[in-house]
């Protein structure tokens, strides 16, 4: 289960990031038409594309090579994966852990 749910989450935390720096660049462009000031336009858009990008390292760097390899390690990558996959649960593309009894993990 750990690895279709890494590549899920690799996957939607590029999406993030791609969508983050689209919006970043959109607001910052022009921030009167959203209502926001331009210094606060940009620390937004400093914040969103930074939030993006540790998700995606947390993941790639922290989480991946632990997977897998048994002990407190692989434990807690494990978790830290799940912990970074709760919020995208309703997901269409989640993927669900049928082998066990109870509900989708």
């Amino acid at each position: 289960m750990t690895a279709p749910l890494a590549v899920f989450l690799k996957a939607r935390f590029t999406e993030e990031l791609e969508k983050a720096r689209y919006a970043s660049g959109v607001v910052v462009q022009d921030p009167a038409r959203f209502g926001v000031a331009p210094e606060d336009a940009a620390a937004h858009a400093r914040f969103t594309v930074a939030t993006a990008e540790v998700h995606l390292a947390l993941l790639e760097d922290t989480v991946v090579p632990n997977l897998g390899t048994g002990g407190a390690a692989g434990q807690t990558a494990e978790y830290q994966l799940r912990l970074l996959a709760a919020p995208y649960v309703e997901h269409r593309d989640y993927p669900h852990d049928t082998d066990q009894t109870g509900s989708p993990a």
